[in-house]
């Protein structure tokens, strides 16, 4: 999707443009591309712009570090503010819509990146916490040697506690570490 130049969506049929798309985004690992539309509609003193897409990512799960693929879903409506950024006075603008509704801006005489805005829409869609299944039971760590059970040893026969393999290397550092 190309970017527009904002005064060329006034003179589009309705004041709307719109666009289909099935597409790779710039810097959003996807395993497939990412597909839907995207509308952009002048409104006077601000850009109401919408968007469906989805695709599908790989992400790591915060407590078992594996990896699983997830269903990234956007059906999201935004109100794009048309000011000069020197301008400091808000006025009301039409169609009841609230100042709070207005949280981007940009100049009336600039463009919109529809690819840039549906990248930042998938990003905010993406999961705070990343679970590969709800009863994800963590990490699973051999239980570390008690004193009366057997504990591992290293190669030159010293006894050590379990550790979780991803920590070994840091372990091994620790020890060379205590050594000097």
């Amino acid at each position: 999707m190309d970017s527009v130049h904002i005064p060329h969506i006034l003179k589009a049929p309705g004041s709307v443009l719109g666009w289909e798309f099935k597409d790779f985004l710039e810097g959003l690992e996807t395993l497939t591309p990412v597909r839907g539309t995207v509308r952009v509609r002048h409104r006077g003193r601000f850009l109401e712009v919408e968007a469906q897409a989805e695709g599908i990512v790989t992400l790591t799960c915060d407590r078992c570090l594996g990896q699983y693929n997830h269903r990234l879903t956007v059906d999201t409506q935004e109100f794009i503010w048309l000011r000069e950024p020197a301008i400091a006075a808000l006025s009301t603008p039409e169609d009841e819509l609230s100042l709070e509704d207005l949280e981007e801006e940009l100049p009336p005489d600039g463009d919109f990146h529809p690819t840039e805005w549906l990248y930042e829409q998938m990003c905010l869609a993406l999961p705070m916490q990343k679970l590969c299944s709800p009863d994800c039971g963590g990490i699973e760590v051999a239980p570390a040697a008690d004193e009366d059970g057997p504990a591992a040893a290293d190669d030159d026969g010293t006894e050590t506690e379990a550790v979780d393999d991803r920590w070994a290397q840091l372990q091994a550092l620790k020890r060379q570490l205590e050594g000097n």
